[in-house]
């Protein structure tokens, strides 16, 4: 049975990449989930405040810093320092480990300096970068097609500097995520990852304190996705990676079926361990032969192709249920 699917001109066994989060910050976790079947892993995220020191944010700290401006030049240094040895040690040692694509990951949310640090990604024997791009409307002044335009840039950069393919991992905040999708084949993305799960603030009424209980994801948030994998699957031509509330095969599934090209899982890891790759990967198996599929190519994207489909993914109204 033929599981192997093709992901910005990469090359994978299945359709399961582990995303970035806290287990692939480390080598032992990249080996098991490697040895459990992974078809990809994406490394913990390298923040942009690791590759630069904003000047203005120093020196808002400190005033010192107006005045002895080379302090600044030392800190650059030492951040740039610190943030690539880490993650460039990671990358030789998962690629001495394992033949499956590794994605380097870079949580960014400017277009200034750090793309040349991608480069260096590259040298380090990345297969591909993730632009986890974070920009989010917090204030009254900026406009949604400046947004937009921020996000071209970075994708625009970060192209210039690098000859690997590059994804983009967006939120589901905009106006226009069809046209936001096409903006972003345009400017050079070879793939684009559906959504960012961006961390959500909650209120403890007994202590009246903000809290974050709610870190991981669940089986119910697999729609959100579903619906523009499904819309925007048969529009592109670079390939989606689904993510978001994919705990099981059946999450996997339903993604391919709806026109990803591969699925990102973490929540799921996180709950039921690394092991747990296995699992979806034999369930997986098992309900393709239940279907008589012999590969992936043979449902993928066949519910979004379907006539008639579309309309469904398109309606915003509510349905009734019946009960």
């Amino acid at each position: 049975m033929d599981l192997s699917t093709e992901y910005m001109g990469l090359k994978l066994k299945n359709p399961i990449i582990v995303s970035s989060s806290k287990l692939t910050s480390e080598i032992d976790n990249i080996k098991k989930c490697a040895d459990q079947g992974a078809g990809a892993i994406v490394l913990k995220s390298l923040f942009e405040d690791q590759l630069i020191a904003d000047s203005n944010a120093l020196m808002d700290q400190d005033i010192k810093y107006f005045w002895f401006p080379e302090a600044i030049e030392h800190i650059n240094r030492h951040s740039k320092e610190y943030g690539l040895k880490q993650i460039l040690e990671l990358i030789r040692q998962a690629k001495d480990y394992t033949d499956i694509p590794i994605i380097a990951s870079i949580n960014c949310i400017s277009a200034h300096e750090w793309p040349q640090f991608a480069r260096t990604l590259e040298e380090a024997g990345a297969d591909a970068i993730e632009l986890n791009i974070s920009l989010l409307p917090f204030d009254k002044y900026t406009s949604c097609g400046d947004i937009a335009d921020m996000y071209i840039e970075i994708v625009r950069k970060v192209k210039e500097h690098v000859d690997l393919p590059v994804s983009v991992k967006l939120g589901n905040y905009f106006t226009n995520i069809i046209q936001m999708a096409h903006r972003m084949q345009d400017a050079g993305a070879d793939g684009l990852v559906l959504f960012n799960r961006y961390y959500r603030p909650d209120i403890d009424i007994t202590t009246e304190k903000v809290v974050r209980d709610n870190v991981l994801s669940s089986p119910l948030e697999v729609t959100k996705s579903l619906r523009w994998v499904a819309l925007l699957s048969p529009q592109l031509d670079i390939d989606i990676a689904a993510g978001t509330g994919i705990h099981d095969y059946s999450g996997v599934v339903k993604q391919l079926l709806a026109g990803a090209s591969a699925t990102q899982i973490c929540s799921t890891l996180f709950i039921n361990g690394l092991s747990y790759i296995d699992t979806i990967l034999f369930d997986l198996q098992k309900w393709m032969q239940k279907h008589n599929y012999s590969s992936l190519s043979e449902f993928k994207g066949k519910v979004a192709r379907t006539e008639g489909n579309s309309i469904k993914f398109e309606r915003l109204q509510f349905l009734k249920k019946e009960i």
